[in-house]
């Protein structure tokens, strides 16, 4: 005979430990609000890099030629009157120095390279301003490279931007790789200079030779505020339909029990995420989609046993059926959480950026999905039958040991 649980004693304590936690998440998001990103707020993105200038090249002639820096080496386009239409391409494997780098791209006629730093060229290789032009001209084209010498910090930055508003500054990476990420929000027509002053404060900060724009991104008011209204309809959408399938499947009570699963899982996130100020995107959102979904299965599963259970299993209570039901499949929601939470682990621990996000993001999911599918929707379900009884109609036990459960259903209604 299979052990019960009875986890009906725990329901209350699970009540009141949930109230708590999404109360003072609720708190927390009135007071220090949401960390949204740019997806969600109209502003800017750069990313910047402190960097040594060891390169600066010039083009002095009737062609196009424009120059581009990947993490593979040197390509320069030359297009136009003068010159013959071709692709030069100096990979970093065939070049150990900056001078070495400086004679090649001085083969290209017209161009000049004018060696700033001599060094050995680093792994990753060379990079230039993203805000920058790369088309060459008369004014020299800077390449860099990052000085991983610095003792430049985030409140450095932050300091150097301390004249505006709505900045936020953290640190990425490390090494050659480390960089700053730099987020400003916007209000009106603020934007069309932002940019420019921002950048402008940076150099003058750090100086014009030592700061490179690695990359930067804007997104408008209008854009940010529709795409909160369609994510908030999205997940409304999502709740309606779930509820209409539950209720069609199972009853009234069955369905808003996992609904309330739901939003037990999504607030339990974003209380989260408002607690550690993780940044909330849209791979934010896309993890509270996915634990919706991951959320609902595991509480089906639990809703069909009790409802098989309620026709098989001998008791005289709703709880009872309830407890039976939930001892049956808590080995399978645990093994369930346990085998998706190790590739979750996996993302979180060896990945960065974003998909770290996701990854945290999930784990609380899935830790609180197969919390509230046992503790949230158990006691729902227990409070609104609470009264519902049954008796013995047949002498087979196993055949029918109570009365017609729908109709009695029906009554709690």
């Amino acid at each position: 005979m299979k052990k019960i649980i009875q986890f009906s004693k725990f329901f209350p304590v699970a009540v009141v430990l949930s109230a708590v936690i999404i109360i003072a998440g609720i708190a927390s998001v009135v007071t220090r609000g949401i960390n949204f990103g740019l997806d969600f707020k109209p502003g800017m993105i750069e990313e910047i890099k402190i960097a040594n200038t060891v390169l600066e090249v010039t083009y002095n002639g009737t062609a196009t030629v424009s120059l581009e820096a990947n993490d593979d080496g040197i390509q320069m386009v030359v297009s136009g009157i003068g010159e013959e239409n071709r692709t030069v391409s100096i990979p970093y494997a065939e070049v150990k120095t900056v001078s070495d780098l400086a004679a090649k791209i001085n083969d290209v006629n017209g161009v000049s390279a004018h060696i700033k730093k001599e060094m050995e060229l680093p792994k990753d290789g060379l990079f230039v301003n993203s805000g920058s032009s790369k088309n060459l001209g008369e004014k020299p084209l800077s390449l860099f490279v990052a000085d991983v010498s610095t003792g430049i910090s985030a409140d450095d930055v932050r300091a150097a931007l301390k004249t505006f508003d709505n900045v936020d500054v953290k640190e990425v990476g490390d090494g050659t790789s480390r960089a700053f990420q730099v987020r400003m929000g916007v209000t009106g027509d603020e934007g069309k200079t932002l940019q420019a002053d921002a950048n402008k404060a940076l150099s003058d900060a750090f100086g014009a030779d030592k700061v490179a724009f690695v990359k930067s991104d804007f997104i408008g008011a209008q854009f940010s505020q529709s795409l909160i209204r369609d994510s908030i309809i999205l997940v409304l959408a999502t709740l309606v339909l779930i509820f209409i399938y539950s209720a069609i499947r199972f009853h009234w009570d069955f369905a808003l029990a996992a609904v309330i699963a739901i939003v037990h899982d999504a607030l339990i996130m974003v209380s989260f995420i408002s607690f550690i100020q993780m940044e909330f995107s849209t791979t934010t959102l896309a993890a509270i989609l996915t634990i919706i979904g991951y959320s609902i299965n595991a509480t089906v599963v639990i809703l069909d046993r009790v409802r098989s259970d309620i026709k098989v299993v001998e008791a005289k209570t709703f709880k009872e059926v309830l407890d039976s039901a939930l001892s049956s499949t808590l080995s399978r929601s645990i093994i369930t959480t346990l085998t998706t939470l190790f590739a979750v682990l996996a993302l979180f621990f060896f990945t960065t950026g974003t998909i770290h996000d996701f990854s945290l993001a999930l784990t609380v999911g899935l830790i609180s999905g197969c919390y509230s599918s046992i503790f949230i929707a158990g006691a729902f379900i227990l409070a609104v039958r609470k009264n519902q009884k049954f008796q013995t109609i047949a002498a087979n036990p196993n055949v029918s040991q109570f009365k017609a459960v729908e109709e009695e259903a029906d009554d709690v209604e």
